[in-house]
């Protein structure tokens, strides 16, 4: 299964800042969404991803004045996309292989969607799930 079927099925807005945004303002948006990552966009073309981690290594580093200052200044970046038609597997593997928790999904050279790994993970766990049953099913008519 690819991972447009994830996406396919949402009904919500992508939650994202611009590079010039503080990046008080994109972790108020972190908190007040409660969640993970931004995708950082500029115009139509994903710049880089905004996560807890860049927060917290950019205090860490440079302590709170660092909150006034434009998220492109301390986002990741460039940032790694997968294509919508990429399977979950795949994009699973890819995730762990570059310990990343987010990934912008591209179709046709645009964001199609944002998926986490917590998404892939809750998919394949119901796919799994539903195998199962299938399986129960089966052994007690057979």
């Amino acid at each position: 299964m690819t991972v447009s079927k994830i996406i396919a099925n949402r009904d919500y807005a992508i939650v994202s800042c611009t590079p010039q945004d503080t990046v008080q303002k994109a972790a108020q948006l972190l908190a007040d969404k409660r969640i993970g990552a931004l995708p950082v966009m500029a115009g139509d073309a994903i710049a880089g991803i905004f996560s807890e981690r860049d927060l917290l290594y950019c205090v860490a580093r440079d302590g709170a004045a660092v909150l006034e200052s434009p998220v492109g200044e301390v986002m990741t970046s460039p940032a790694i996309t997968i294509e919508a038609d990429t399977s979950v597997l795949k994009a699973l593997s890819l995730m762990t292989r570059r310990r990343i928790r987010h990934l912008p999904v591209m179709d046709g050279g645009k964001m199609a969607g944002f998926v986490s790994i917590g998404d892939l993970v809750k998919y394949r766990m119901d796919v799994i799930e539903s195998e199962a049953q299938q399986m129960r099913e089966y052994i007690t008519t057979a």
